[in-house]
């Protein structure tokens, strides 16, 4: 069985070649997804659906070459810590970005039952105003 860091992983490199159902494999369907306040996708949303249609559609929409790169993990154990940087060109003003950001994972019988952003919205919301 894989540990809990090697699940977390094998999402941001699924996540690295586009492969969303390769980042949604280990997903709980009871998952609480939540994005920061102030991000473009603020909000906790409930399961893998509404992960897909509120936050991955929604950045695909609005943003080019969005992407997080992931520099290193933290294993807590049931939670693991992903710490890297977003960057992308949003797609209405044309405006780059480029952000620091921390992901929690919290994961239970090889599941991922929580996730939580945390990154600076300010840097997200200057590249989306006009």
């Amino acid at each position: 069985m894989r540990s809990n860091l090697q699940i977390v992983a094998d999402h941001y490199a699924a996540s690295a070649r586009q492969d969303l159902a390769g980042m949604m494999a280990d997903v709980s369907a009871e998952v609480a997804w939540t994005e920061m306040a102030g991000f473009p996708c603020a909000g906790t949303w409930i399961g893998p659906d509404q992960v897909i249609a509120q936050v991955f559609a929604v950045l695909g929409d609005e943003w080019e070459d969005y992407r997080f790169t992931l520099e290193k993990l933290i294993d807590g154990g049931q939670h693991i810590v992903g710490v890297g940087n977003y960057s992308g060109c949003h797609r209405q003003t044309g405006k780059a970005m480029q952000a620091r950001v921390s992901h929690v994972w919290q994961l239970a019988g090889g599941r991922i039952v929580a996730f939580e952003q945390f990154t600076d919205t300010l840097l997200v919301a200057q590249a989306s105003q006009v």
